[in-house]
């Protein structure tokens, strides 16, 4: 089994599992490799560092990259207060992407999961809801840009996010 790093133009990273390197690059010479945020089938090979199988017994008190500061979650049994910030030191910049990515396509699921479609009839479902001619309830669905400031403009409250297609499947 052969697990390499991936790339879109967008520099959207992901891992690709392969039986063999021949079976990588047969299915992006046809076209069946594709980015699982924008679907773009430009995919590029990343450079990748070999695994290798340390002894459990070891402790590493080596940091392996510099010192970075960011702010996270620290786990689930910590939660920061709203205005505290957690410091963590020696963060990989790709690992921090690939934790805030991981985060987005969560709380988009999460999102998608607690709302309901309306497609493109979102605008008029929306109206109907703020002036209670229909139930209350999260709806997701797509307009135009001017008719979604048209919906600001009267007061009801939207949030505008890029759209995702990947997002209505699941990703593997």
């Amino acid at each position: 089994m052969k697990v390499y790093n991936l790339s879109c133009p967008f520099d959207h990273r992901f891992e690709g599992w392969f039986a063999s390197e021949a079976d990588c690059i047969s299915q992006q010479e046809k076209g069946m490799l594709a980015c699982p945020l924008c679907n773009s089938s430009e995919i590029t090979r990343m450079p990748s560092a070999p695994h290798i199988a340390k002894s459990h017994g070891k402790v590493d008190l080596e940091p392996k990259t510099s010192s970075t500061e960011v702010a996270v979650n620290p786990s689930p049994e910590k939660q920061p207060m709203s205005d505290e910030v957690v410091a963590v030191t020696s963060v990989d910049h790709a690992q921090l992407e690939a934790h805030v990515q991981a985060a987005f396509l969560k709380g988009m699921r999460e999102l998608m999961s607690r709302s309901e479609d309306v497609g493109s009839s979102f605008a008029e479902e929306a109206r109907k809801i703020h002036y209670k001619e229909s139930p209350e309830r999260s709806i997701r669905g797509h307009t135009t840009y001017d008719e979604a400031e048209s919906l600001r403009e009267e007061g009801i409250e939207i949030l505008s996010l890029p759209a995702i297609p990947v997002l209505k499947n699941t990703l593997q």
